[in-house]
């Protein structure tokens, strides 16, 4: 059932306002329908998986939008599209968004605050490496190239001041590389279980590193996006847990988007956030990461400022 804007949020005021978005109009619908793309991940990814489910569920609730998903590199590619105007939408990790300056790039905001990754650094149980400077001169994949894994990864070693023999790999390449023994170690930042990792890990034994004085460096380094985080035994079949560093995850949105179709959306994310978690998939393909889905988190998305609807959404709830 389509959710109740409260706003009176009209098929032909949407489509107005969002000029360009249109297509598919007809004789039939005098107004259409206002069609959306949003920016997800690589396979194997969360971004993948909740971005799907995202899709879904506005398409579903909110009258008159109907969005379809983008698969892309993660949060540097989908920053770049919405920027170019590809997408209209897009997930992207908070480190990855906010400028030198504090600031967010032009033509962005955020809906809200979504959910924390995780940073993890896994390697094979049997592998020789025990620790993060254990890394130096080792084959290691540091995400897909524009990915928030890349980005964090290369901060990470860079505060480290380890060298690496780097590789550029999605999360499902980054762990069959690692299975068959062509890199020695995979980061991957991402929520927490993520399936790349699940699966490897239910078929082969694997370990995490520890990287709490790397979350402390972060957090040293750059205040605001990071906050020292656990990634807990319950993750992952048989691995132990490990200390590590979280970033958290924002929906972004181009600014010329309508205010009311904004504050809709943001009205049904947080209005059904429950139903995110499945939006019609069986047990395997849950998305927990929508649990952390909630008001109070929901608008802290740091120096990156909030659509003028989502604003209003979150002001309204205040009332």
């Amino acid at each position: 059932m389509a959710v109740n804007l409260g706003l009176r949020l009209s098929r032909r005021a949407v489509l107005l306002a969002a000029g360009g978005l249109l297509v598919g109009c007809s004789r039939q619908s005098e107004v259409g329908q206002v069609h959306l793309r949003l920016a997800t991940g690589p396979e194997g990814a969360v971004y993948r998986r909740i971005g799907g489910s995202l899709a879904a569920h506005i398409s579903k609730q909110v009258p008159g939008a109907a969005v379809v998903t983008v698969p892309s590199r993660a949060s540097a590619d989908n920053i770049r599209m919405l920027r170019a105007g590809e997408v209209q939408l897009g997930l992207t990790s908070l480190d990855a968004l906010i400028t030198t300056d504090g600031s967010a790039p032009e033509g962005l905001s955020a809906i809200c605050r979504l959910y924390d990754s995780h940073l993890h650094l896994v390697v094979m149980a049997d592998s020789a490496i025990d620790s993060f400077r254990e890394l130096e001169g080792k084959r290691i994949s540091l995400g897909a190239r524009d990915s928030g894994t890349e980005f964090t990864s290369l901060r990470v070693l860079g505060l480290g001041l380890v060298d690496v023999d780097s590789r550029h790999l999605s999360q499902a390449e980054s762990a069959a590389a690692l299975r068959d023994g062509e890199i020695d170690a995979m980061f991957s930042l991402t929520g927490v279980p993520t399936p790349a990792i699940t699966e490897l890990a239910q078929r082969h034994p694997i370990r995490l590193i520890p990287l709490d004085a790397q979350a402390y460096a972060l957090f040293t380094a750059f205040p605001g996006p990071y906050a020292p985080a656990m990634i807990p035994t319950t993750a992952y079949v048989g691995v132990p847990a490990a200390r590590t560093v979280a970033v958290p995850n924002v929906l972004l949105v181009r600014n010329d988007l309508p205010d009311e179709l904004v504050r809709a959306i943001t009205d049904t994310i947080f209005t059904h956030a429950g139903t995110i978690t499945s939006a019609g998939r069986d047990d395997a393909e849950a998305v927990p990461e929508a649990w952390q889905i909630n008001v109070r988190t929901g608008i802290s998305t740091a120096s990156i400022p909030l659509h003028p609807g989502a604003a209003a959404w979150f002001r309204d709830r205040k009332r």
